[in-house]
Order: C-alpha cells, then structure tokens, then sequence
C-alpha cells in the first residue's frame, strides 16, 4: 500500500509497504530503495540513495518509523545530510489520498473478473439505470404488487444511498445507485478503498441507513395507524438484517472480513470460510438456491484475500476500530431485530411474516 507521497527535487517520492516488512522507495516512479519482508524489522528503517543531477551525485536519506497498529508513520528527509523535510502520516491521511501508479499485475482467468468486465460495460450508458429500475419494478409488481414493488425499490434505493453518502464521506467518486431485478441494489464507486474501516463504514451505512427507515416508518405508523407504514418498517428491516449476515458478498460478510483480517490473516480466513459454509448450507436447507449461488461465489472473494494477504493495499483495522465495528454491527442488528419482534407481535398477520422467518 501507498503510505508516502512527498516532493523530492521537484519530483514525487512515494514510499509503498506491506505489514510482512517489506518496503519500495520509488523517486519519480523509479525504483531507488528496497527493503525485502522482514518478520524481525522493527518500527524504524532507513533507506539511502543517490540521484544524479546537473550538480552532480545527490546522497538522500529518508527515515521512517512506522506503526501499523495503531498507523503512524514518521518521517524525515535528508539531501547531503541537511534536514529538507519532515512530517507524520495518520489513518486520515491514507483515507484522503488516491492511490496512482499502482503496478499492474497480471489476472488468471476468473467468471469474478468476466462479471465485473461485463457490469463495466453495462454500466457505461445512463440509460442502462432506467431500464434495470424499470425492470425491477415489472418483476417485483409480477411477484408481488405495485404498491408493495414501489416500497420494496423505495427501501432498496435508500439502502445504497447510505453506501453512497459514505463514500462521498470518504471523498471517493461515485457512479450511481443501480436497481437489478431479483437480485436487489447496487452502488458502485469510481475510486479504491484504502483502508479496511472504510470497507467497514460503506458497507455498514447501507443497513443503518434502512435501519432510519424502519426507525421512521414506524413514527409514521404510530402516529397514523396506516398499515403501509408498518409494512414498509418490519419488511425493510427483514432486508437490512438479511444484508448484515456475515457471509461474502453481503455488507455484513464485508464487516467480517475486515474485522477478522486485521485481527489475523488465518482467523480471517477461517472465520469467513466458516460463515459461508454455513451460508450455504442453510440455504440448501431452506431452499434459497440463489442465495446459495451467491455465497458460493462470495467464497471466491476469501480465497483471494487470502492469496493477497501480503500484497494487501487496505490499511488494517486498530483494535479501537475493531471494537467500534463490532458494537456498530451489534446494535444495528439488535435495532432491526426489535423493530421485527414489535410489530410481528401486534398480531397482524402479514406483519408477522418476518418474524416468522427470523425465528426459523
């Protein structure tokens, strides 16, 4: 990952790290310092190099002492042994910056990789978020009704929408909010993340957004008696909590990726395993094939944070960010799940649905 961006004689000096301890010095996006993986490296290295000028040979020293957890890189520049400039990177900062010049590397063949070509492609034109809107109400009013098609694409849209408010949060540029049929919604963003609690908070700000929803609905519900209203509240919160399960692709199974891969590569990776294997077994179980579909892929997605894990360009979750995702998820579950238990237990019928499924 990215951790430095400084001038250097006019030129860009960009320091990139991996947690394993190694580090590449590039000057002008050539390479001129290397420090291979080093499990004994401590927080401070020094790298040395020479540039040539008009002026002749230019010694360079730079100096870093660098803490992952909690981030906070010190650093200090020297050009023929006099201090030019010094500074700290903070967890703010690497959340600011865009990520440029990042190599590239070459992919293996992947049905992930051809999916999101194709979504690429897709989503190109305009007209392509009208059409997928237009059929995701045919199917859902076919499904169900177009009272109930209009409420279900209502809570779909102010779900992403909190995706979207968190990664304009974040400065991140953002493509739009797109409606697919059967399947549900999608935001989709222009730039990378560069860190895992920013992983943490888009995918987390969909639900608590439609956690504000069902908290809304339900005032308007006490305060009218329109039953639409309690409709709207319980059955969107039913959705929010469905996307909070912790299994990939889901923002919940987001949450616990992040968590777990900042506490420990191997705990990640058998904790997320773990949950999509369950995933799928319930939903052979009950019956959910597309749902089992999706988390069969999702468990791609494992694998290649896995294979990735040293090369990993998202700065890790502190134990302070770890903690405060876990209680954020907690409580937005446990949110969702009262507002099921209240108004499936008015003895309405149609209201007790969810909680009929929640309980199984």
């Amino acid at each position: 990952m990215q951790l430095l961006r400084i001038e250097c004689l006019g030129k860009e000096l960009r320091l990139e790290a991996t947690m394993s301890g190694w580090q590449a010095l590039y000057w002008d996006n050539q390479l001129v310092s290397q420090l291979n993986a080093s499990a004994d490296r401590g927080p401070n290295t020094q790298h040395t190099f020479t540039l040539q000028s008009n002026q002749g040979t230019i010694e360079c020293q730079l100096d870093i002492e660098l803490s992952w957890q909690p981030f906070l890189l010190h650093y200090q520049l020297s050009i023929n042994n006099s201090h030019v400039s010094q500074g700290e990177i903070t967890t703010k900062d690497i959340e600011k910056q865009e990520v440029v010049n990042r190599p590239i590397e070459k992919k293996k063949f992947s049905f992930i990789g051809i999916g999101s070509f194709a979504l690429k492609m897709l989503k190109s034109a305009k007209a392509i978020k009208v059409l997928f809107a237009a059929g995701s109400l045919a199917a859902y009013s076919w499904l169900f009704s177009l009272e109930f098609a209009i409420a279900l694409i209502l809570c779909l849209v102010f779900h992403e929408y909190g995706h979207i408010r968190a990664m304009k949060y974040f400065g991140m540029k953002t493509k739009g909010i797109y409606l697919i049929p059967f399947i549900g919604g999608l935001a989709l963003s222009e730039s990378k993340i560069n860190t895992r609690w920013q992983d943490v908070v888009i995918a987390i700000m969909g639900p608590f957004f439609g956690l504000m929803l069902s908290i809304a609905s339900l005032f308007i519900y006490w305060i009218t008696d329109i039953e639409l209203f309690a409709g709207i509240a319980t059955f969107n919160a039913l959705l929010n909590l469905f996307n909070l399960l912790p299994v990939l692709p889901l923002d919940g199974g987001h949450i616990l990726k992040s968590v777990a891969f900042s506490m420990n590569s191997i705990f990640g990776l058998i904790t997320c395993v773990c949950g999509a294997l369950l995933g799928i077994a319930a939903s052979y179980y009950f019956g959910f094939a597309l749902l089992g579909f999706i988390l069969f892929i999702g468990m791609f997605e494992i694998l290649f944070e896995w294979r990735d894990r040293h090369h990993s360009s998202l700065l890790p979750l502190d134990r302070y960010g770890q903690t405060v995702s876990a209680v954020w998820y907690i409580i937005t579950v446990a949110l969702l799940c009262s507002i099921i238990y209240l108004l499936g237990s008015t003895g309405n019928q149609a209201l007790a649905i969810p909680l009929i499924l929640l309980g199984a």
